[in-house]
């Protein structure tokens, strides 16, 4: 457990903050599968590493840039190297020991989200131009091609499972051994723009938020279907914000939002309950993810570009680092349904 931090309207729950996080938006924070490092990604064109002490403070370790902001980024699955998209249209593998980093994808439009797959060796990178595209970070041209209905908004891989919510409302599904055919495309659940997506950890199926507070279950399997189901959720009143953000906890399976309105909620899809909340924070949540044992959630607190160019204004962008324990995001068994209603 963390010490506590201060209290602050940007830091209302008093979580750990990594001092100098970026000097714009933060699009991106991933952490390496092997040790407690974390990345951010910023529309300042940089991406940073820290190393997260047990206390939750954090040492820098290194950065590189782009020419244009970074949208996305990706660990290899040993945690020496991260692969990072971004508005330049390319893509670029980082090596943390060296420093050093080189371009090893590109793409005709921004690249939005980015991952290494390791049980295929190669690196997928989801971009703006219509297509996913699967690389082997040697050849300059990539392996294959898949091409989609629209541009690619919201984009997650786990094990063979690959979903990606196109511009058209539809959800492009796609297994990993086939990557050039989808597995099936179909219509999302929800009746406006995605905005983010999660695969749940079993590859079962996925969870998929839009920028009208509301997250799908959806099961990728015609025989659950039944278990499909949509709730509502970063609302206040009459005040409607996009979900930003879900990510799965790698023990439990359970879940976390982060929204436009400045808060993170965990989650139960199984027993349909909300199991923690948070206070609000002054600026909306882009981003957020858990490092390997769960025990921590990383997020960040920034604009988020929801309302465009014109409602942005030069302001400090912060990353924060709250400690997870098992009382706020263990699923806590069959209870009364607490959400689950469209």
């Amino acid at each position: 457990m963390f010490g506590a931090a201060a209290s602050n309207a940007h830091n209302p729950n008093n979580d750990m903050e990594v001092p100098n996080a970026a000097t714009d938006g933060i699009s991106c924070v991933e952490w390496s599968p092997t040790a407690n490092y974390l990345v951010a990604g910023s529309w300042d064109n940089q991406i940073r590493c820290w190393e997260v002490m047990s206390n939750g403070s954090t040492t820098p370790k290194a950065s590189i840039s782009h020419s244009a902001p970074i949208l996305c980024a990706s660990w290899s699955s040993d945690g020496a190297r991260v692969y990072t998209g971004s508005c330049d249209k390319t893509a670029k593998v980082w090596d943390l020991a060296t420093n050093q980093s080189m371009q090893v994808a590109a793409h005709d439009a921004p690249i939005k989200d980015i991952f290494w797959a390791p049980e295929n060796n190669f690196l997928v990178t989801a971009s703006w131009d219509k297509t996913i595209k699967f690389w082997d970070c040697k050849s300059p041209t990539p392996g294959a091609t898949l091409q989609l209905p629209e541009r690619a908004y919201a984009t997650d891989v786990r094990g063979q499972l690959l979903v990606c919510a196109t511009a058209d409302r539809k959800v492009v599904i796609v297994n990993l051994s086939n990557p050039t055919q989808p597995h099936s495309i179909v219509a999302s659940p929800l009746k406006y723009q995605s905005r983010c997506v999660a695969c749940f950890p079993d590859q079962r199926g996925f969870c998929l938020g839009s920028i009208e507070g509301r997250v799908a279950v959806h099961h990728v399997n015609k025989a659950d279907e039944t278990k499909n189901f949509a709730f509502k959720c970063h609302r206040e009143n009459s005040d409607i914000y996009p979900v930003n953000s879900i990510a799965f906890h790698p023990t439990f399976g359970t879940f976390a939002t982060a929204g436009g309105d400045g808060t993170y909620n965990f989650w139960d899809k199984d027993s349909r309950q909300r199991l923690k909340s948070l206070s609000k924070a002054n600026m909306p949540i882009p981003c957020g993810s858990f490092n390997r044992d769960g025990t921590i959630y990383a997020y960040a607190v920034s604009y988020d570009w929801s309302k465009g160019s014109e409602h942005y204004r030069p302001r400090t962008n912060h990353v924060l680092l709250h400690s997870t324990p098992e009382a706020e995001i263990k699923s806590r068994g069959s209870q009364p349904k607490k959400f689950g209603t469209r």
